[in-house]
């Protein structure tokens, strides 16, 4: 176990295996980077996973998305977007509109108010991004990204 995962948690024994400290290695890391994304995103009054809709729609703009896709795309996955959806609706962020003979296929679009402050929030985003992981330079960044990418698709 590395010492500063193993000081981090306060952990006296060792993991039954380096899978398992990789593991927890990861879930450490990715609450730490949600945490302060998190906190970056606070006094703008949204949440990472609304932002994260947000950004989903801004790039399906001027389309729209259903429902359904925006909560395939979505980084954590939700059993129940549609609570996300309407608070966000809610805040003036998104309309929806109902489509075609089909009465239940509504499309999500971005509104003006949800493309400007997703717009001003990238230049946060970015630079928090660059204080979190900038220092591990780009081949090595590049080499995490594989690696992650790795672990999930188990390749």
């Amino acid at each position: 176990m590395s010492p500063s995962l193993q000081s981090e948690l306060k952990q006296r024994k060792p993991f039954s295996s380096l899978e398992h400290e990789a593991v927890v290695s990861i879930a450490r890391t990715a609450a730490i980077l949600e945490h302060e994304t998190a906190e970056a995103l606070k006094p703008h009054g949204l949440t990472p996973t609304q932002y994260n809709a947000l950004r989903i729609l801004r790039g399906a703009a001027p389309e729209g998305l259903c429902r359904n896709e925006i909560r395939d795309r979505l980084i954590s996955p939700m059993p129940d977007a549609t609570r996300l959806l309407d608070r966000l609706a809610e805040m003036g962020y998104l309309v929806r509109e109902r489509e075609g003979d089909d009465r239940r296929f509504v499309r999500t679009r971005i509104t003006p108010e949800g493309r400007a402050l997703i717009d001003r929030l990238d230049d946060v985003i970015h630079s928090l991004h660059r204080e979190q992981l900038g220092h591990l330079g780009a081949d090595r960044l590049a080499r995490l990204v594989e690696l992650l990418d790795d672990a999930r698709t188990r390749g």
